[in-house]
């Protein structure tokens, strides 16, 4: 059970480990202007591979695939539906969950956003005995990931996505084979990762230091994307980088020997790649050459 590209990989490392009997995946869903259907990752990977695929829409309908099958073991990476107890207890040998975070840090939503906004060195991988709570069933193995500086929550997801792949094809077999014990978490380590908000992804730099922009540039990119308002208008910027300090105004980006430097609360940041309202993703610079390098005022 996936959807997104992130839980490819974890159904790519399921087939070399079990007979995959049935992909279980989100319906098709409208995108782009012209709000045309298009179908998740994991069902267009399924295919190619020649495996069965289901859409429930409902969760009755959920729990009557899941049934039909009668599987021994359920995996599920990035759903994106809750499971009902009552569906946990279908599978012979119940659900197991790879979920993107050393749990029981960052349970939920958004466990790599949430990682990169609050400065952590390391994040990783856990796979789970599924309970009825959110991501709150027993550890079967983990695996740590470091956070590397310039990692955006894309680049970072990929990481974890290919080391969850490679745990779960050494760690699944054993743990049913009962060579692997599920150990409880420490509920008092415990934090959670909520839904994603465009509204949270807005910066200000006359309020934030330089390293709150940077972290929230990496962690909102490649969704919704880091915004600011320039004239009313959202803003987006897509890849910065922290630069030393420098002389600069709070909330001001300009040009500075050739780069595009914003300037925060406390230090700077180096604009690389941006979007104004309206326009296509460029580069900071060929921004600024659109406005003859005058200053902007960011908020």
């Amino acid at each position: 059970m996936g959807t997104p590209t992130a839980a490819v990989p974890i159904l790519s490392a399921l087939r070399e480990v079990a007979d995959v009997s049935l992909v279980i995946t989100r319906p098709d869903r409208p995108r782009g202007r012209s709000k045309g259907l298009q179908a998740p990752p994991v069902k267009d990977a399924a295919g190619g591979w020649g495996l069965m695929v289901a859409q429930p829409t409902t969760g009755a309908e959920l729990f009557d695939v899941v049934q039909a099958v009668s599987p021994d073991v359920v995996v599920v990476a990035a759903y994106g539906r809750l499971i009902k107890p009552e569906l946990l207890e279908v599978p012979s040998r119940g659900f197991v969950n790879v979920h993107y975070s050393l749990l029981p840090r960052w349970r939920g939503a958004s466990p790599v956003v949430r990682a990169i906004l609050a400065g952590d060195q390391e994040t990783g991988v856990s796979i789970i005995r599924m309970d009825s709570g959110l991501d709150t069933g027993p550890v079967i193995a983990t695996e740590v990931v470091p956070i590397g500086p310039v990692d955006d929550t894309g680049s970072l997801t990929d990481k974890i996505a290919a080391v969850g792949g490679s745990l779960l094809i050494s760690a699944l077999p054993r743990y049913l084979a009962g060579e692997m014990s599920a150990m409880p978490q420490d509920e008092a380590r415990a934090t959670a990762a909520a839904k994603v908000l465009t509204e949270e992804a807005h910066i200000d730099p006359t309020r934030h230091s330089a390293e709150a922009v940077d972290r929230a540039i990496r962690a909102f990119n490649p969704k919704p994307g880091a915004w600011c308002l320039i004239d009313g208008e959202r803003f987006k910027i897509w890849v910065a980088a922290r630069t030393p300090e420098v002389a600069t105004t709070p909330g001001e980006a300009r040009v500075m020997d050739g780069r595009v430097i914003l300037g925060s609360r406390t230090g700077a940041v180096e604009l690389i790649e941006v979007q104004p309202a309206g326009k296509p993703v460029m580069t900071a610079l060929a921004w600024m050459n659109g406005r003859r390098a005058q200053p902007a005022d960011l908020r």
